[in-house]
């Protein structure tokens, strides 16, 4: 299982499956983030917090822990 934190900068995912429950998950949905959509790693702060992506055309910063409930190929 590969998450999204994995993704190294300037690469591409397709996202296979969110993990997580309730309203964790109905977040991350909420932010345009669900199965088959393509994100885009864009930059990542110099501790590794936040993750920077772009998806669906807009730049989105994520939590190193919410990246990892997002599963990608």
């Amino acid at each position: 299982m590969k998450t999204l934190k994995q993704i190294k900068i300037g690469k591409s995912a397709t996202v296979v499956k969110l993990h997580g429950e309730g309203a964790i998950k109905r977040r991350i949905m909420d932010m345009g983030i669900t199965k088959g959509v393509k994100i885009t790693v864009r930059r990542v702060a110099p501790l590794g917090d936040p993750i920077e992506v772009n998806v669906r055309g807009y730049e989105l910063s994520l939590r190193k822990a919410d990246a990892d409930m997002i599963e990608v190929e």
